[in-house]
């Protein structure tokens, strides 16, 4: 639209407590009555989209309520994958600060999720999960009279983030075929008519986590390999149809290892999707709009800065939502900016700092703070 700034979120919604219930079960292994579970998810899906269109979300998603975690659900698709222990690579911004580390482990504010480990070829073998997916988006979509939804799908960085690989020869191989699995979600996602974004918090999170031992300049290297992978699996994808979400890790921490923006930017504009969501609200990355008015912005690029953080129950109040969307269509324009969040309120099911009730406090702030930008640039 040229009339007004739009708005989005970056995906993921608080799962309703009967979901959750369910979910956890049945990624656990546990017996479900999985007639119960699906019921339960096609009523959450329906509720959220039709919340959203309420609100004044523009660009809904079905808000991942089928999904444990939004990297880790792949395991329940693809094959190669198997529960197990192996090492977990913490953020280099715990380890430094074991006091609050251990805050977080008493506190229960850390993740807990089954660890899906690869363990032998990786192939794209149950599409049913991803289907009714597909199906139920367009159905809750319809029920509300929403035109534009995106869906989530990992990054083959991310994956290979979370799933370590205990069979393929190297980083590189484990990436390629990761790849061309997710490929086939990425396609199926795009060819129901909805936009496909990838998460890709590896290009952020990514050097504080897995990458920590590397500097900056060997991090870059490594990020090259994984945009180059990406835009692998994006090759029949439209990068208008692609976004991609740059993310440094949704939790509460000092965030103090985290890569500046000015050091990711290029390679993040080398990515093919046209939209690029970014945090933009929290306390470490508030400032990053200076970074990215220092790069070299292509011009079919799209910005969907996070002006609402998903870390905290404040509430933002909406002139400092339009105060940080006027930032970023000072750099690329009225008209491709697109108000968003920081990242997602339900990151992993039953995980996230924002209590339900204020995630969707703070979108109705999102839609206020649009409206008053709106008013503003036209």
């Amino acid at each position: 639209m040229s009339d007004r700034i739009r708005t989005t979120h970056v995906g993921s919604l608080p799962r309703p407590a009967d979901l959750l219930a369910l979910i956890n079960a049945s990624d656990r292994g546990e017996p479900v009555d999985e007639a119960a579970l699906a019921a339960t998810v096609e009523s959450a899906v329906h509720d959220q989209v039709r919340l959203q269109a309420e609100t004044g979300i523009d660009i809904v998603s079905d808000g991942e309520m089928s999904k444990i975690g939004y990297a880790t659900y792949i395991r329940h698709r693809m094959s190669g994958f198997e529960i197990g222990d192996a090492p977990r690579a913490t953020p280099a911004d715990l380890d430094a600060y074991p006091d609050y580390k251990e805050q977080l482990h008493r506190s229960g504010a850390t993740v807990a999720y089954l660890r899906p480990i690869c363990r032998g070829p990786i192939e794209y073998e149950n599409f049913e999960p991803l289907e009714t997916d597909l199906a139920t988006l367009r159905s809750a979509m319809d029920a509300a009279g929403v035109e534009t939804a995106f869906m989530n799908a990992p990054s083959p960085g991310i994956t290979a983030l979370f799933q370590p690989n205990e069979y393929y020869p190297d980083e590189d191989t484990y990436l390629g075929a990761i790849a061309d699995a997710l490929k086939v979600e990425y396609d199926r996602i795009v060819a129901a008519g909805f936009d496909l974004q990838v998460d890709s918090p590896d290009l952020g999170m990514g050097r504080h986590n897995k990458y920590k031992a590397l500097s900056d300049e060997e991090f870059l290297v490594r990020a090259e390999v994984l945009v180059e992978v990406l835009n692998h699996a994006l090759r029949d994808v439209p990068a208008d149809r692609a976004r991609i979400h740059l993310c440094w890790g949704n939790y509460e921490g000092p965030h103090t290892f985290d890569i500046a923006v000015e050091k990711v930017a290029d390679l993040v504009l080398r990515a093919k999707p046209a939209t690029i969501l970014c945090e933009a609200a929290n306390p470490r990355h508030g400032h990053d709009w200076a970074g990215w008015a220092a790069a070299k912005i292509p011009d079919d690029k799209v910005f969907a800065p996070g002006v609402i953080d998903t870390t905290t129950n404040f509430v933002e109040h909406p002139g400092l939502v339009a105060e940080r969307i006027l930032r970023y269509t000072d750099i690329v324009g009225r008209e491709r900016v697109i108000a968003s969040t920081d990242c997602g309120f339900g990151t992993f099911a039953g995980w996230g700092g924002v209590v339900p009730e204020l995630a969707w406090e703070k979108l109705r702030s999102l839609r206020d703070g649009a409206a008053i930008a709106t008013e503003k640039l036209w």
